[in-house]
C-alpha cells in the first residue's frame, strides 16, 4: 500500500504581514527554524515506508520560488502543478488526483492521497507518521479521512470536528505497536464552523470535538467520484483544464482558460461536509455503510504538535521564549518588555516598557499590534490591496528565477537596485522603452550582451545600455554575481520589459 502525498502551497498568509506578502507568502518563510514551512512539509514523511515523492500544487506567481526552495533541500525534480489562478483547495486537489491517476494507470493502482497544507507546523514527526498509518488503513477501505487535532485550549480561530462512534476498521500493526490506540479513528459526525468563545469552551470540555487540521486522506477515485457527485461543475472544469494542460519540465500547467472558469471552493465545503452529513445521517448516527462512492467519513485524532501559525500570536506561542516571555529575532534591544514578539530584519529595534505586543520590522514596513488583536492585520492588508500599495505584493527584495533584486533607493527619474544572479543563471534578453540601465559589478563575473556585443565584466567594472537596446546579464562564474543597477528614465515600472529570449519561458 503506497502513499502519494499532495502538498497544497497556494495560500496567501495575509495574517502574517508584513513578512508574508502576496508574492512571498508564509509557506516560503522560515518561521520555526532554518527551513521554510514548505521545506519542512516536503520532508515531513521522511523515514516513513512506501511513500512516493510528493506532488506540489502552487500558483504560477510562486513557481520559481518553489523550484529554488526545492533545490535548497536537494528535492529538485519533484512534480509540480502550476495553477494559473487561485481556486481554493478543492480544484487544486482535483488536479493532483487526475495527475496521480495518470501516473499510476499502467500499475492498475488506485492511489491513496495524503493532502497536506504547505504552511502547517507539526513538531512530533513520529506521532504524525503513526496517525498517517492509522488513516491509511481507512483510506484503503474507500473512506474519506480527515485528521482532527486534539485541542488543548478553547480556540475560536479554528473550525471543529464532532466525533461519532468508533470507525470500526482496524489500525495497522505498525501504528498499534507504536501506541496508536489513543488515535483510533472515529466516524465523522459533523464539521462545525468557527465558534464563539463560550461554545468553544463547551466543545473542549465535552471531549467530543477536535480542531479541523485541514489534512485529508482518500483514494484518488473516491475523491473524484465524491466531487462529481456534490460539485459536478468543479469536476467538469478541472477535467477540461487537465485535458488542455501541458508539461513544462517539472511543471504541469492546466489549461488557463478552462481553469480560470472553474468555481472556487475548499475541500471541506465542496465534499467533506456534504459527504459526512449524508453518510452519518443515512447510516443511523455513525454505522459504516455504502455511499455510492466513499464507504464512510472518519476522523483520526492527532496530537503531534500541530499549528497552522494563523496569526502572530500563534507564532509567539510556538517559538521559544526568553526569561521575560519574549520571542526575539534580529537586532533587538528590549528593556522592561514582556510576553512580546519582536522581529527585526533590517535595522535596530528597541522597545521600552511594553507588554503583550507584536512588533515586526521589514525593509519597507513595520507592524505594531496588541498580541490579542494580531489577527486584525488582515484589515490592514485589505486596505493595502485596495490602495494598490506595493507593500501588499512584494518585499523590497524580490525573487526571480535567476536570483533576486532589491530596491535600495528610488526617486523621480531614477531607481537603484542590488541584483544577485545565481551561478549559471541569466536574465532574459530584453529591452526597455522608457529607461536606460547602468551596471556596476560588485562580486563575481558578468557576461553582458548589449546589442551585437558580448563581453565580460569583473569586479569594479561597469557597462551601460540605453533605452531601446537589447541586453542581457549572465553569470558564467562559480560564485553568485552581485551588481548595482542604476535605472534612469521617465518610467521605471517592472512592466516595461520586452523579452526576446528567456531561459524560464516567461512571456
Amino acid at each position: 500500500m503506497k502513499l502519494y502525498p499532495v502538498i497544497l502551497a497556494g495560500g496567501s498568509g495575509t495574517r502574517l504581514w508584513p513578512l508574508s506578502r502576496d508574492h512571498y507568502p508564509k509557506q516560503f518563510l522560515s518561521l520555526m527554524g532554518e527551513r521554510s514551512m514548505l521545506q519542512e512539509t516536503v520532508c515531513r514523511l521522511d523515514g516513513m515506508e512506501n511513500v512516493a515523492p510528493p506532488i506540489i500544487v502552487c500558483n504560477e506567481v510562486h513557481q520559481f520560488l518553489l523550484a529554488g526552495q526545492l533545490r535548497e533541500i536537494d528535492r529538485k525534480g519533484l512534480a509540480s502543478i502550476i495553477e494559473p489562478s487561485g481556486r481554493n483547495t478543492a480544484p487544486a486537489l482535483t488536479l493532483a488526483a487526475l495527475k496521480l491517476a495518470e501516473i499510476v494507470k499502467d500499475k492498475e493502482e488506485d492511489p491513496i492521497i495524503l493532502v497536506m497544507s504547505a504552511d502547517h507546523v507539526i513538531t512530533d514527526q513520529r506521532v504524525f507518521h503513526n496517525v498517517v498509518r492509522e488513516g491509511a488503513a481507512h483510506a484503503a477501505a474507500g473512506r474519506l479521512v480527515t485528521f482532527g487535532v486534539v485541542p488543548d485550549a478553547a480556540v475560536t480561530g479554528y473550525g471543529y470536528i464532532q466525533k461519532g462512534a468508533a470507525a470500526g476498521a482496524p489500525a495497522t500493526k505498525a501504528a498499534t505497536a507504536a501506541g496508536a490506540s489513543s488515535l483510533t479513528a472515529r466516524e465523522l459526525a459533523a464539521f462545525v464552523e468557527k465558534p464563539n468563545l463560550a461554545t468553544a469552551e463547551k466543545y473542549v470540555a465535552s471531549g467530543d470535538y477536535l480542531w479541523n487540521s485541514g489534512i485529508f486522506m482518500m483514494r484518488a477515485s473516491v475523491w473524484l467520484a465524491e466531487l462529481k457527485k456534490y460539485r459536478p461543475d468543479i469536476s467538469d472544469a478541472c477535467v477540461a483544464a487537465y485535458s488542455a494542460g501541458k508539461t513544462d519540465g517539472d511543471f504541469f500547467r492546466p489549461g488557463r482558460e478552462q481553469f480560470t472558469e472553474c468555481p472556487s471552493d475548499s475541500i471541506d465545503y465542496a465534499v467533506m461536509e456534504k459527504a459526512a452529513a449524508a453518510i452519518y445521517s443515512r447510516n443511523g448516527n455513525g454505522a459504516s455503510g455504502e455511499s455510492h462512492g466513499a464507504t464512510g467519513c472518519v476522523v483520526v485524532p492527532m496530537d503531534a504538535g500541530w499549528s497552522d501559525i494563523g496569526a502572530w500570536s500563534a507564532l509567539w506561542e510556538e517559538r521559544g521564549h526568553d526569561e521575560n516571555g519574549n520571542v526575539v529575532q534580529g537586532d533587538v534591544y528590549a528593556h522592561s518588555t514582556k510576553n512580546s514578539l519582536l522581529l527585526s530584519q533590517h535595522r535596530l529595534l528597541a522597545t521600552v516598557g511594553l507588554e503583550d505586543v507584536v512588533i515586526v520590522e521589514t525593509g519597507d514596513a513595520v507592524l505594531v499590534a496588541k498580541k490579542d488583536r494580531a489577527q486584525e492585520v488582515k484589515e490592514i492588508v485589505q486596505r493595502l490591496k485596495k490602495d494598490r500599495r506595493p507593500e501588499y505584493v512584494v518585499h523590497r527584495k524580490v525573487h526571480r528565477p535567476w536570483g533576486t533584486y532589491e530596491v535600495l533607493d528610488k526617486g523621480p527619474g531614477f531607481q537603484v537596485k542590488r541584483l544577485t544572479i545565481n551561478v549559471g543563471a541569466a536574465i532574459s534578453l530584453q529591452m526597455h522603452y522608457h529607461r536606460s540601465e547602468h551596471w556596476i559589478v560588485v562580486t563575481g563575473t558578468a557576461k553582458v550582451t548589449r546589442g551585437d556585443e558580448v563581453f565580460l565584466l569583473t569586479e569594479d567594472q561597469s557597462a551601460y545600455a540605453s533605452k531601446g537596446m537589447k541586453h542581457r546579464l549572465e553569470n558564467p562564474g562559480k560564485v553568485p554575481l552581485e551588481l548595482i543597477e542604476v535605472g534612469s528614465g521617465a518610467y521605471l515600472g517592472e512592466d516595461d520589459i520586452v523579452r526576446f529570449e528567456d531561459n524560464y519561458n516567461r512571456k
